[in-house]
């Protein structure tokens, strides 16, 4: 019976990715109708839940951080590409597109995530514990790129407006990638145990030295499904981004409201993969996945809209309005003073919530 069931397990996760790329192959570039779109929905919650499950498998053979590391650094590419896919098609009315779903990245990521899993750990194991060394450095990285990327534009003056100069823009691509590469190395050679989850005793768990891993066959499967299934969740939510703009619009609601739903829709594995990390009492993994993300979300997007940029029409704002540089100031000084003592209870879960909460709260009502 066990056997079975694991088998169908292992039907649905090979085959939901798979459909979900069949699927995106046939409606990509149409305009879909209602019937269409429910189930273009339903296959992307299959690959969301499929992605979960092969990034799963895939860290627990590579082990941590290169797990979430892999997750992370996967649906930030696909993600890049499906922000430059939009802001070529949208035009003028996409100029902000890129600043909104990074914003809204981060803001998911640094509150949403990060206080999800502080509550789950917390109230499952009575304080959650990680490693202030590691979540410090990345949340430092974290607030330097968006500081460098988002904030400053905002208050250049050759150019009118919260917009880089081609010089400035440069700047910042290299700027970003130059600082994301010094992390990884960071996270996966010179500290890696910096990373690693740890005991209520402060002692380092490497998962490498105590559970054997799927064979490397299976890493390689789960690897290539992984790609499929988070092809297929972006690509399908391209195909109904039409359906959520326009939704968006006959709601009266403000633009950006569609880089939010992008980026929770397209962060929905790691929010997963991240809330289970943190009821096995693997907080650090959960902190890794979402720092890692937001700083992937950061460093990768800002170079490849700068490149973009060169045949891109339109401008490209990224600067933030002083509403959200409010709630990024916040988030850094709140997470900094979470990441200091290394453990956390339910009361910072919360606090990192409800700065969530304010985030979609004002990008409603603005």
């Amino acid at each position: 019976m066990v056997t079975r069931l694991r088998a169908l397990g292992m039907q649905w996760t090979t085959v939901v990715p798979l459909l979900a790329v069949v699927l995106l192959v046939f409606t990509w570039g149409r305009d879909l109708p209602g019937a269409i779109v429910a189930v273009v929905t339903l296959i992307l919650a299959g690959a969301v839940l499929a992605a979960v499950h092969h990034a799963e498998v895939i860290a627990h053979r590579v082990g941590e951080p290169f797990g979430s590391l892999v997750l992370a650094v996967a649906v930030t590419i696909i993600e890049v590409a499906l922000i430059v896919t939009l802001m070529a098609d949208g035009g003028d009315k996409s100029s902000t597109l890129a600043r909104d779903t990074v914003f809204a990245a981060v803001m998911i990521t640094c509150n949403g995530i990060v206080g999800l899993c502080l509550l789950v750990g917390a109230l499952r194991h009575r304080v959650a514990v990680f490693n202030p060394e590691g979540t410090g450095a990345a949340l430092a990285t974290v607030a330097t790129l968006a500081t460098l990327c988002l904030v400053l534009p905002t208050f250049t003056t050759t150019k009118p407006g919260p917009e880089f100069t081609t010089a400035q823009l440069t700047f910042a691509a290299v700027a970003s990638l130059v600082l994301y590469g010094i992390f990884v190395t960071t996270q996966t050679v010179r500290h890696r145990d910096y990373f690693l989850p740890l005991t209520k005793q402060g002692e380092v768990i490497d998962a490498d030295s105590h559970a054997e891993g799927p064979s490397a066959r299976d890493a390689k499967l789960s690897l290539a499904l992984l790609g499929f299934a988070l092809i297929g969740v972006v690509g399908l939510a391209k195909g109904v981004s039409p359906t959520i703009e326009s939704g968006v619009e006959s709601a009266g609601l403000p633009h950006a409201v569609v880089g939010v739903i992008i980026a929770l829709l397209v962060l929905l594995p790691e929010t997963i993969a991240a809330a289970r990390a943190a009821r096995r009492d693997r907080v650090q993994t959960s902190l890794n996945l979402a720092l890692g993300s937001a700083m992937a979300s950061i460093g990768l997007t800002i170079p490849a809209v700068a490149v973009a940029s060169v045949w891109l029409s339109g401008p490209l704002v990224l600067g933030l309005s002083s509403t959200h540089m409010v709630l990024l100031a916040l988030t850094v000084i709140v997470g900094t003073l979470t990441v200091v003592p290394g453990r956390a209870t339910p009361l910072q879960g919360g606090v990192h919530l409800v700065l969530f909460a304010a985030f979609l709260e004002l990008a409603i009502t603005p």
